[in-house]
């Protein structure tokens, strides 16, 4: 019997050597090798291998996506559109957040589909009672139980479903491999599996996958270049908000955006997200301010919540929730040495309301007004919200899409907005008034003097 060739993978970025090593040359991690069997691929010899030849691109023959229209509108948009025939789609998320409840609450709505749902996690009783729960029900909806990738390719062939949900591409293993599940061989050998039978058969594939605590993809990083889409679950737990957020897609727009509500019969998309976003209170208090963000193409307000408190201790406090820690620095160093605002005596305590975490530049108008008027203990009216980046020297830059995010504020019923005097083409609405400012100290006169 011949000997069976092994080989070391990288458990965090995939990248093979022939020995063990200390530190992955690639990533730089150290002690993630693990090893590995590697089963010998059969190559054609050069008498039956294929011929190919190069193609002019006038010749091709283009052709429609058939895509499968989900009741989720909020699916729908993540996905650009629908479920794309033979497209291999996967959807990560921290353990708990939704995952496996979004995908059967989307499966038994496609009533006239044939539908196999694979788990490798959980067992069919567990599954039958997540449906109970939702009070759904399919007529041609099949659960297999199974993890050894042959046994369910030979079901697959058998059953031909219309689409296949698996759960989780961690779980499963193939006996090319000696490596146990979740290993990086054993990841990427399943993927290429289910992405040869998607492109063959012209069935749409979800896989689920698991997230390490860094908050990536588990798995080797080919992973995500296999797949067609890639779809990020997260929200936090203490809240009832889930977001979903593509990260990847060759079907349509990247950094799309849904909406969910944790519901007791499930997730509730979110058609108006903004208005669940902002303040729900009385009295108006110091400190918050409205900011008129985009995820993708989406428009989206959100409220952003700032304490400033002279520092009891020797070292000043600086405490994010929903926003990056060194983007916070960064606006109160352009404050202190622009603005001459003394704010490294203060503690500073930020929040964006919802448990988002928002990454849109424009936000930054939104932060230094909600600080500026914590600071100044002088509060911003209700009706007037925000959209900019702040520069290094303490000028305003421009945002992109101005358009959408004035029609999203005016619909919501703000009377004014401020916007960064460099922006092109902004267009004048009766019902909001547009307040274009060019540095920090123009804004903190607008507002407070």
């Amino acid at each position: 019997m011949a000997k069976p060739k092994v080989a070391f993978f990288c458990q965090h970025c995939g990248y093979e050597s022939p020995k063990w090593l200390g530190k992955c040359p690639s990533c730089g991690q150290w002690n993630s090798f693990a090893e590995e069997i590697v089963a010998p691929a059969s190559r054609p010899s050069a008498s039956t291998r294929k011929s190919t030849s190069p193609v002019s691109l006038e010749l091709v023959r283009t052709a429609e996506e058939n895509r499968i229209r989900i009741p989720d509108e909020e699916l729908n948009r993540a996905l650009g559109g629908g479920l794309v025939q033979g497209s291999l789609i996967l959807l990560a998320g921290e353990p708990g957040i939704g995952k496996s409840t979004l995908l059967l609450q989307m499966a038994l709505q496609l009533q006239q589909l044939q539908i196999l749902y694979i788990t490798g996690e959980e067992s069919e009783q567990q599954i039958r009672m997540r449906a109970d729960r939702l009070g759904l029900t399919h007529p041609t909806f099949y659960l297999l139980a199974e993890t050894d990738m042959q046994a369910i390719m030979k079901v697959v062939h058998q059953l031909q479903p219309n689409l296949v949900l698996v759960d989780s591409i961690q779980t499963l293993t193939t006996p090319l491999l000696g490596s146990p599940a979740g290993s990086v061989g054993q990841i990427r050998a399943c993927a290429a599996i289910w992405q040869e039978y998607a492109k063959a058969s012209h069935t749409p594939v979800i896989l689920v996958g698991h997230i390490t605590k860094d908050g990536l993809i588990a798995g080797p990083k080919v992973l995500e270049h296999i797949v067609d889409t890639v779809l990020q679950f997260e929200g936090d737990r203490q809240y009832v908000y889930r977001l979903l957020r593509t990260v990847k897609n060759r079907f349509g727009a990247s950094f799309e955006l849904g909406v969910y509500e944790m519901a007791d019969r499930g997730l509730k998309p979110v058609s108006q997200p903004s208005a669940l976003f902002l303040h729900q209170k009385e009295e108006v208090f110091s400190g918050s301010a409205v900011s008129a963000t985009l995820e993708g193409i989406r428009p989206l307000l959100v409220e952003v919540q700032a304490l400033v408190t002279p520092a009891l201790y020797g070292t000043p406090q600086r405490t994010v929730s929903g926003l990056d820690l060194r983007r916070l620095q960064l606006l109160l160093a352009v404050l202190e040495k622009r603005g001459g605002f003394h704010l490294h005596t203060q503690d500073v305590f930020l929040n964006i309301v919802g448990g988002l975490h928002i990454e849109d530049p424009a936000l930054d108008l939104a932060v230094v007004a909600a600080l500026l008027s914590s600071y100044e203990d002088v509060s911003i009216s209700p009706a007037t919200c925000f959209a900019g980046e702040i520069g290094l020297s303490g000028e305003i830059r421009a945002v992109s899409r101005p358009a959408q995010r004035i029609a999203e504020a005016a619909r919501l019923g703000f009377q004014r907005i401020f916007l960064s005097r460099y922006n092109q083409d902004i267009p004048s609405r009766p019902e909001i008034d547009v307040v274009l400012v060019g540095k920090v100290e123009e804004l903190y006169q607008r507002l407070f003097q």
